[in-house]
């Protein structure tokens, strides 16, 4: 049983770069399919920070997975 009253406030999450272990904030993304499981029209996102965004997307474009780069508005 609870008593009293009880407060959640919301925390503001900094969105984080996508490579392992990295732990920067996120100013790109990377929109990317795998054409042997999704709809051509699909797009997942990784995100990245300046340091791994061209790491990523050789990751991507090894794969032909990788479609398009853009910033990442906030």
């Amino acid at each position: 049983m609870l008593t009293g009253s009880a407060t959640v406030e919301p925390q503001a999450t900094e969105l984080q770069c996508s490579r392992k272990s990295c732990t920067e904030g996120a100013v790109w993304q990377l929109l990317w399919n795998n054409p042997k499981i999704h709809d051509t029209e699909r797009r997942k996102i990784w995100l990245a920070c300046d340091e791994h965004r061209e790491f990523l997307a050789d990751f991507l474009s090894s794969r032909a997975f990788l479609k398009e780069i853009q910033p990442l508005s906030r």
